[in-house]
């Protein structure tokens, strides 16, 4: 992650901006002429910084701006991309002319950064005066994860969704007959998929390592529905029986498929997680956790096996449950320096709540749609398969991690932890996590 500034007198600054008008703030770094006071139906033109680099990418990209000119004459858009979250912070703080407007990011745990410290702006009054209701546009774990302590500077550009990919083929010839829905059905697909090799595999039912592909603890722990926080913003690590569920259970996993070192032995020889080795393409592993985007690389890859896609399964006292998962995705918002953040708001409006620019991006791009509307939209373009992460990602079950003022830093925390425990490093769950909680509550206080 990148690090966090900590400049003098960051309090007294972010004290000082909030109490200018909502509209007409100027930004925290000294750009007193930045502002929502520019005429937006005044000829103008925005620029625009994004992450996205691949060819079909910046040509969905170049489709979306082009349709937003269309309907905005006055308002072009210069476009700068494959731009990373570290240039983009530097850009927010520094401004000038050469500055974005609108930004949009990769990185979700970012957002508790970006509006403690002011670089983007309060987008809640540009909302307001539209008369867009975010929490009826938005699915509401998006929605949760583009604010921070009451701030909502951010807007969701399409979203990612994390399910179960199975072996269709595999699970016919184990005589399994339908995806697991609960964990203990995940534990014993696992096992009854699983084909030792000598001190191997020659398949894996399920590699549960959370050094595994898209086997984070947050992912996991989506599935568990956590509160990462208490009422007074400390980490609930150790007070959520969750947690402790969570890690109990992801270990006896480990532990009944080999054990860490076998299945890390394991895991050196396989394929990356971006390539066409990837051991769910090959048939290495029989089920996967991961996003929406799997699908087409997994069948790109051409498998010799039927590919399966199913909601992540669940713990078995929260089988009503079902359906639910981890969801993510791109941000977008308006840099508190910018002087045209009437003009910026079309922009952002236009892209992150015009249904059919949603639904023409997300076909583009093939991920999941960000508004209520958009997912339910009939001008979607999918394979079958992929509707089960349009569901995922509407179920009001669906859960994301919270922001924190050091962006994801505590995630970080408890992922460390998470190797320690598997590995055996740490054998009190108990203590551990209290001394996981302890270490985010310090590390948040720092940042503070």
């Amino acid at each position: 992650m990148p690090e966090v500034s900590r400049k003098p007198h960051r309090a007294a600054l972010a004290a000082a901006c909030a109490t200018m008008a909502l509209l007409a703030t100027a930004s925290c770094t000294g750009q007193s002429n930045a502002g929502a006071t520019d005429d937006a139906s005044k000829e103008t033109t925005i620029t625009f910084w994004h992450a996205w680099s691949a060819p079909n990418e910046v040509a969905a990209v170049k489709a979306l701006i082009a349709g937003f000119e269309k309907a905005h004459p006055n308002i072009h858009v210069d476009v700068v991309g494959n731009m990373t979250d570290d240039k983009i912070n530097q850009a927010l703080r520094a401004g000038g002319d050469k500055a974005p407007d609108v930004i949009s990011s990769f990185t979700t745990n970012n957002v508790g950064k970006f509006c403690s410290s002011g670089a983007l702006v309060d987008l809640n009054p540009f909302f307001e005066k539209s008369g867009v209701d975010p929490q009826r546009t938005f699915p509401k774990a998006m929605n949760e994860y583009t604010q921070f302590d009451g701030k909502r500077c951010a807007a969701p550009l399409l979203g990612d969704a994390y399910g179960l990919y199975y072996n269709k083929t595999a699970f016919e010839k184990a005589g399994i007959e339908q995806p697991p829905k609960t964990w203990s059905e995940l534990e014993a697909d696992a096992k009854k998929l699983t084909i030792p090799d000598g001190d191997g595999f020659k398949r894996l039912g399920f590699m549960p390592d959370y050094h595994g592909w898209e086997t984070t603890t947050e992912h996991y722990l989506a599935q568990f529905s956590p509160a990462y926080f208490d009422a007074d913003g400390k980490s609930n690590v150790a007070g959520d029986p969750a947690f402790e569920q969570a890690f109990t259970m992801q270990k006896k996993l480990v532990d009944d498929l080999g054990g860490f070192r076998k299945l890390e032995r394991f895991r050196a020889t396989l394929g990356d997680e971006w390539g066409a080795k990837h051991p769910f393409h090959t048939g290495q592993v029989a089920m996967q956790l991961d996003g929406e985007w799997r699908l087409g690389m997994a069948e790109e890859a051409g498998p010799d096996f039927e590919i399966g896609v199913a909601p992540l399964p669940v713990p078995d006292d929260q089988v009503g449950q079902y359906g639910k998962g981890y969801l993510t995705g791109t941000i977008t918002g308006i840099a508190a320096t910018s002087r045209k953040q009437n003009a910026a708001w079309e922009f952002v409006r236009y892209i992150t709540t015009d249904t059919d620019a949603v639904v023409g991006f997300a076909n583009d791009i093939h991920n999941v749609p960000s508004t209520l509307a958009a997912l339910k939209s009939p001008k979607l373009t999918y394979d079958p398969r992929f509707k089960t992460f349009l569901d995922i990602a509407a179920n009001a079950h669906s859960t994301t991690t919270p922001a924190s003022v050091n962006g994801g830093q505590y995630l970080v925390t408890i992922q460390q932890f998470g190797y320690d425990y598997e590995s055996g490093k740490e054998k009190d769950l108990k203590a551990g996590l209290k001394k996981t909680a302890a270490q985010i509550d310090t590390d948040i206080a720092q940042a503070e």
